[in-house]
């Protein structure tokens, strides 16, 4: 494993590129992976912290950015959705190797207002509404044929398909972004963003 080692050499990322808002720069940035060989552009990888203050990571899917906050949606009783109700402190992570880019960003979660969750659940396939509904996301489960018999009892009775109580939306508010941009000889281009006094400062930071 110590042998493997990539040199990155695909662009490089300095002051006159970035402006001054990082969510408008976030989004030049995700446009041009919607371009490019990126197979996931929206997966994110989600860490929170337990009462235990012990980390979690995990990824998640990107569904939105609204004014200037990050949505995404899960089952509030799973592990990330006890600890983002206990701990509402989160960082997210996005890594596009094929761009040679990595976006880390931190903030405060909230959950979304239940309308906005009910409005996204029934946008959704028909199939994974009614994964949202059977999942006891995190917990044990005895086999997969606990899931698959609970599937097809609501393809059978698609009139009972309600959204969940347990399941809805989050959205973070960031006050912290770090651009990476990967460059020869690990020297790599970093920026951060800080929100101090309602004012984004950017600084750059040592690879």
């Amino acid at each position: 494993m110590d042998q493997i080692r990539k040199e990155y050499t695909k662009a490089i990322l300095s002051e006159e590129h970035l402006v001054q808002d990082p969510i408008a720069q976030f989004k030049i940035w995700f446009d041009q992976t919607l371009e490019s060989e990126v197979k996931e552009p929206t997966a994110m990888i989600l860490s929170t912290v337990g009462l235990d203050s012990k980390p979690s990571s995990r990824v998640v899917l990107l569904k939105n950015i609204f004014n200037g906050e990050f949505i995404f949606f899960t089952n509030y009783l799973s592990r990330k959705g006890k600890e983002l109700t206990t701990n509402p402190n989160a960082c997210l992570l996005f890594f596009w190797d094929a761009m040679e880019r990595q976006i880390r960003i931190e903030g405060k979660v909230n959950p979304l207002q239940s309308s906005e969750s009910e409005n996204y659940f029934y946008s959704r396939p028909l199939s994974s509404q009614i994964g949202a509904i059977i999942s006891p996301q995190s917990q044990v489960i005895s086999s997969r044929q606990e899931l698959e018999d609970q599937i097809a009892y609501y393809e059978q009775h698609p009139e009972e398909i309600k959204k969940p109580k347990h399941w809805g939306g989050f959205k973070l508010s960031p006050d912290y972004f770090e651009f990476w941009q990967g460059r020869e000889s690990r020297l790599h281009d970093r920026f951060c963003y800080q929100l101090e006094n309602s004012e984004w400062n950017v600084s750059r930071l040592a690879p």
